[in-house]
């Protein structure tokens, strides 16, 4: 349950940063012509409605007031309880807040469907938790629920590591930075990542691997994430470039936090199935008075 908790938390708590901090990718579901006609509709003149400068305009406002309903969603995923029903329903909001985000930047990624699979470990985060919280955390439908999470992630990132989407740069320029590679050695740890990315996932249905497939997701998963402070912070920078780098780790926390869960899970699983088989099947104790009674009914 820990587990859960700690990945929604930190999850919320790395975009809440992003929109107060910086701009939240909503720019390019509302910067178009529909917005405009919107603005025309409601009888506000352009200006009014996007604004002239920095955080003035109806949009603009109510685009920095997103940022307290993740701040709000990040504090309820520490007070929630199973009694919470009202807290538990909020949380499932903040799962549409992360969905439509993940929206924003699949479409800012010219709708390439990767973008928006692998951000399903962020999306069903606070979902998991809600589950864990009604069902149980060892309940079949928490950890079918977070096996969809995982699969989702690792299946959209192998689909760009592996070349079948085009490959971003940065996943080059962190491999580069992060480790002191060229270009070919880079490339082809991509490769090979993309293939292990996928075998993870097929892994995970195998009773006799699928620890150790959610063992290595959960390494994999911490070192994608904690690629982007190392390759990008420096000490040259203000607040060491910890403002701009860190919460792009803290917000993938779910990638290696939801294999965590399961690892966790099916270990103890495992070490529960020998103990239970390996217990000696109680017979009840023969005492003295049975022994007389036994005497007595065979005499007479």
């Amino acid at each position: 349950m820990m587990i859960l908790r700690l990945s929604a938390f930190l999850c919320f708590a790395g975009w809440a940063w992003v929109h107060y901090y910086w701009e939240a990718p909503y720019g390019v579901l509302l910067w178009q012509d529909a917005t405009y006609e919107f603005a025309e509709w409601l009888g506000v003149s352009w200006d009014e409605f996007v604004g002239t400068g920095a955080d003035d305009g109806w949009l603009q406002t109510w685009l920095s007031r997103i940022t307290w309903l993740y701040v709000g969603c990040t504090i309820l995923t520490l007070t929630v309880r199973r009694q919470s029903k009202f807290q538990m329903i909020a949380l499932v909001g903040g799962c549409g807040l992360l969905t439509v985000l993940s929206y924003a930047k699949y479409v800012g990624a010219q709708r390439q469907l990767p973008m928006f699979v692998e951000h399903g470990g962020q999306m069903l985060a606070p979902v998991l938790l809600v589950l864990a919280l009604k069902f149980g955390a060892r309940h079949r439908v928490t950890m079918v629920a977070a096996m969809v999470a995982m699969i989702m992630t690792f299946a959209g990132h192998g689909c760009y590591a592996i070349g079948w989407w085009p490959t971003p740069s940065t996943f080059y320029g962190m491999i580069s930075v992060s480790l002191g590679v060229e270009y070919e050695t880079a490339n082809t740890m991509l490769r090979t990542a993309g293939v292990l990315d996928f075998a993870v996932c097929f892994a995970i249905f195998v009773p006799a691997l699928r620890i150790w497939a959610a063992g290595y997701a959960t390494v994999w998963g911490f070192l994608t994430a904690a690629a982007r402070p190392v390759a990008g912070m420096s000490m040259s920078l203000n607040y060491w470039g910890a403002d701009q780098f860190l919460h792009e780790a803290v917000l993938r926390a779910p990638h290696f936090l939801i294999p965590l869960y399961l690892v966790v899970l099916w270990h103890g699983q495992k070490s529960a199935a020998p103990a239970e088989s390996a217990e000696p099947s109680k017979q009840p104790a023969t005492t003295s008075a049975d022994h007389a009674a036994l005497a007595i009914e065979f005499t007479s």
